[in-house]
């Protein structure tokens, strides 16, 4: 792997639904940090409509949809309702990620290698759609294999152990990478796209994109956060120019 490949940022809009909820009011408002996000130089719109519908609500993913076509980035747990969702609403891309209910935020990745015949067959009706799919997983070898069995067109790698050990253990950290660079290289050179997400800030973007086969990256907490302090158009633009590789 010589190529150096360009990375797409796509924008998590989720704890803007959740700072909405929090008082059951109409604002800050989902759909005008979309479009913020987009005209800052996002390349798309990620939305997690979870099964408690605890931040992101349906009528925000139709509104998404109908304002910004074929720049939505659906995550959705892997069961009938949510399936259902997907097909109706036909965003352009799908990605599935594991879900429960008392969880704050997603612990870890989807476990493929343990049920790869329901992936299979969800990845496989997705895709007649004409949907991409994306399987969010740990960086371990065994469900990399296991999601290029599935047929899914995309993995996307959890960060939180990286991104943590980044901070805490400079040692730990650079093997984590070193784990996630290969695994990169490995499903870039199977034919998946490679798109990484959860915990990355400014620094560790920086540092993902020494993986030459990187694609994409999805952020969103770290992004609403910085916002607060320095406005959302700034710190989307000033993540774009780090996927950008201009710093």
């Amino acid at each position: 792997m010589t190529e150096t490949l360009d990375i797409k940022l796509g924008v998590n809009i989720d704890h803007i639904a959740t700072l909405r909820n929090a008082r059951g009011e109409k604002f800050p408002d989902p759909i005008k940090a979309a479009e913020i996000a987009l005209n800052s130089g996002a390349d798309s719109i990620t939305a997690h409509l979870r099964e408690d519908r605890r931040h992101i609500k349906d009528e925000d993913i139709s509104n998404i949809i109908k304002k910004f076509p074929g720049k939505l980035n659906l995550e959705i747990a892997a069961n009938e309702e949510m399936k259902n969702i997907a097909l109706e609403v036909n965003p352009f891309s799908c990605c599935i990620v594991p879900e429960r209910r008392e969880e704050v935020t997603t612990e870890g990745g989807l476990d493929v290698l343990s049920n790869s015949n329901y992936y299979k067959n969800l990845n496989n009706i997705l895709r007649e759609q004409g949907i991409r799919t994306s399987f969010f997983i740990d960086p371990v070898v065994d469900q990399v294999k296991s999601s290029i069995d599935c047929g899914v067109e995309c993995v996307e790698f959890h960060m939180g152990k990286y991104c943590k050990l980044f901070y805490e253990d400079k040692a730990q950290a650079e093997i984590e990478f070193k784990k996630i660079h290969d695994l990169s290289i490995f499903a870039y050179e199977s034919g998946l796209e490679v798109h990484l997400g959860h915990g990355l800030d400014f620094d560790t973007t920086k540092k993902v994109t020494d993986i030459p086969c990187l694609q994409e990256v999805n952020i969103g907490f770290f992004l609403i956060t910085d916002s607060i302090f320095s406005g959302l158009e700034n710190s989307i633009k000033k993540m774009k120019d780090i996927c950008n590789r201009d710093f």
